[in-house]
């Protein structure tokens, strides 16, 4: 059974806000929307397990085929073919030279539960990690934390400097239940994306633009968190950058408002004209989504969890920012 975003066994009793599940000792609750009460966890590792100890051995990173192109696994081990993802908002650790906390990390959250050893468990090494067949060495390292086990250093396992993790939701190594999710439980909130063994990019494959009604307003939108249970395809707001200079968001301005990504053409769902769709490369290789020549960007506080947090809406147009005011594009 899949487990829902909030259901994994803990130790203790954990107070939830409402709307929320209530986790206990031995026994998981959960709310109606999320379905019956889940079973106990199971015994064997799988890519689900939480990380609760130090890894005694060096990590192989190694590649698999997906619908999303080609993207890094883990490549042997307990956790052999497990998928591997990135998050945007790390950026801010690396744009602060590391005086941010990490996005994904053991503080508080909507879910209550940390993030980088149980939601999203980091890609652990004891030594430097090993490139597997398609894997570049060049950009394979480490980054030190102290915060995924308590009191203990471990190195966390990056690629192209991003921080690698494992899904909580993908059990088998097949599922790939993580990929392009918008998260609002992280600090800043960010993307997941699994990642392209190439150059270290988000992998998003092929994006799909629909028409969206939210909060009595029909506007473009973009279909995000394709395979994750509690949301799946769910559909989020774009916007358009307008500024006196021209210039498009990057470093800061993209922590907040996350460039909509794709691999090709994107594709025009229900009342969007596949002929005002394009693309323009970004300077790390990545390739944004334009509508009618404008580049399109998410905003992060638009980001959301059916009975977790927040609810669909439109919470950045007309923003007027350092960087210039972003709005939605109007569709009829």
């Amino acid at each position: 059974m899949k487990r829902p975003y909030t259901g994994v066994r803990f130790s203790r009793v954990i107070a939830r806000p409402a709307g929320a599940a209530i986790l206990t000792l031995g026994m998981l609750t959960v709310s109606p929307q999320f379905g019956a009460a889940a079973s106990a966890k199971a015994t064997a590792a799988d890519c689900t397990t939480p990380i609760t100890s130090s890894p005694t051995g060096r990590t192989t990173v190694s590649t698999k085929s997906t619908a999303f192109g080609a993207v890094l696994s883990i490549g042997s081990g307990t956790f052999a073919g497990c998928s591997l993802y990135v998050l945007t908002s790390d950026e801010l650790h690396s744009l602060t030279f590391g005086l941010a906390a990490f996005a994904c990390s053991d503080g508080a959250n909507p879910i209550g539960q940390p993030c980088d050893s149980v939601l999203w468990p980091a890609l652990l090494t004891n030594g430097a990690p090993i490139a597997g067949p398609g894997v570049k060495r060049s950009l394979l390292g480490t980054v030190t934390r102290t915060d995924v086990l308590a009191g203990v250093s471990v190195q966390q396992v990056t690629y192209a400097g991003q921080p690698l993790y494992r899904f909580f939701q993908d059990e088998t190594p097949a599922q790939t239940d993580g990929a392009n999710l918008f998260d609002p439980v992280t600090s800043p909130a960010g993307t997941w994306y699994l990642v392209d063994p190439g150059r270290g990019n988000a992998a998003p494959g092929r994006l799909q633009m629909q028409s969206e009604t939210v909060g009595g307003s029909t506007v473009l939108a973009a279909t995000m968190d394709n395979d994750f249970s509690l949301l799946p395809l769910g559909t989020f707001p774009v916007y358009t950058l307008t500024n006196k200079h021209g210039q498009g968001c990057r470093s800061y301005c993209a922590l907040l408002w996350s460039p909509v990504l794709t691999a090709g053409q994107p594709e025009a769902g229900d009342g969007v004209d596949q002929h005002a769709l394009g693309v323009v490369a970004r300077p790390d290789g990545t390739r944004q989504v334009t509508y009618h020549g404008k580049p399109l960007y998410l905003f992060t506080g638009d980001a959301y969890i059916p009975g977790v947090t927040g609810t669909q809406s439109i919470n950045g147009a007309g923003a007027v920012t350092p960087w210039g005011t972003f709005n939605t594009i109007p569709l009829s």
